[in-house]
């Protein structure tokens, strides 16, 4: 992160977590910015290009914490950077330690996140997190909404660029609007329904997958399974390209992952594959039309987030979803 201008009395939120947990703040960023104008954001690299478009964001400010910037040395490099800002006021969806020391660090007189965060004791306002509901809503109660403005307004800022690219993208390889997008990857291992392929073939038309370098192997699988019709995305566009792609897509058959969430934003008709994870926690899909797949057991969830490995070596809640299912959820769901 470049040493920053000092604009002292405004307003940071700090959001270090995963690609998908960026998209879901933008609508806390909303309800922010309509109260103390356009807010600074701290997020990883890979997430900065998903809020520097938002007219709800001033600045965006990078924290390489795995990289460039990992240790204490990174850390306090970064804290002195914000402390020079004078911030006002810091909020904190992301309940990490990290962030809260940060936020201490940055000497901001206003720190407000939630109760029962690990660091929460450095926080000057505690924030009840609601038990319930979509975690879009969860953080939206940072900002302590009227009971009438209490929706959280997810969205990406996509610019003209980014359209025009997607589009020259699926041109380049024959391919107009209405086809189906999938997204095989995800960052845990359990999450991977592994029925991709299967589907692929079931399924008539064109088919574009959607993801990161991560998911090359999980994409080319696709690919092999039917190479005529499969052309792979994943690792080749940027973040809001991906977005400006699915937005022309017919639907989005995805894994609990970032894809699901970035569907959400352009409101993308979404298949959405649980497994050791659940929709009752909070990440499940928000376009208009939306269906969930998943099979019932008793050993689901088994996990917040999804282990690496199953912890009873059968992976049954994603084994045992058939791909004729989720081809019919998805017929269903565009019919």
């Amino acid at each position: 992160m470049d040493s920053p201008a000092i604009s002292a009395g405004g307003t940071l939120v700090i959001q270090t977590a995963f690609l998908g947990d960026v998209v879901l703040t933008t609508g806390l960023l909303s309800a922010l910015a309509e109260r103390h104008g356009p807010v600074d954001v701290l997020v990883t690299p890979a997430a900065a290009d998903l809020v520097s478009t938002l007219p709800t964001v001033r600045e965006v400010l990078r924290y390489d914490k795995r990289g460039a910037d990992r240790g204490f040395g990174g850390w306090r490099r970064l804290a002195g950077q914000l402390r020079s800002r004078r911030y006002a006021r810091v909020y904190l969806p992301h309940q990490s330690f990290r962030s809260a020391a940060l936020a201490r660090a940055s000497g901001a007189p206003e720190r407000i996140g939630f109760r029962g965060s690990p660091g929460a004791w450095l926080y000057s306002r505690r924030i009840p997190r609601p038990p319930d509901g979509h975690e879009a809503e969860r953080m939206l109660a940072l900002a302590e909404p009227r009971k009438d403005a209490a929706t959280a307004r997810i969205g990406l800022e996509l610019t003209s660029d980014d359209r025009a690219a997607a589009y020259a993208w699926l041109a380049a390889r024959g391919i107009g609007d209405g086809f189906i997008a999938m997204a095989p990857g995800s960052i845990w291992g359990t999450k991977r329904w592994p029925g991709f392929p299967e589907l692929a073939k079931l399924l008539p038309g064109r088919i574009v997958v959607i993801g990161g370098p991560a998911d090359r192997e999980a994409a080319q699988a696709l690919v092999d399974a039917a190479p005529d019709r499969v052309a792979d995305a994943s690792g080749a566009v940027p973040l809001r390209v991906s977005a400006a792609i699915l937005e022309r897509a017919a639907v989005l058959v995805t894994n609990d992952s970032a894809p699901l969430h970035l569907a959400s934003a352009t409101n993308t008709p979404t298949v959405a594959i649980f497994g050791p994870t659940v929709p009752a926690f909070g990440f499940g899909p928000r376009a208009s039309r939306a269906a969930i797949v998943e099979r019932e057991l008793a050993c689901r969830p088994c996990s917040s987030h999804g282990p690496a490995k199953c912890p009873l070596g059968h992976h049954r809640c994603m084994r045992e979803i058939p791909a004729g299912t989720v081809r019919d959820a998805l017929n269903e769901l565009i019919r």
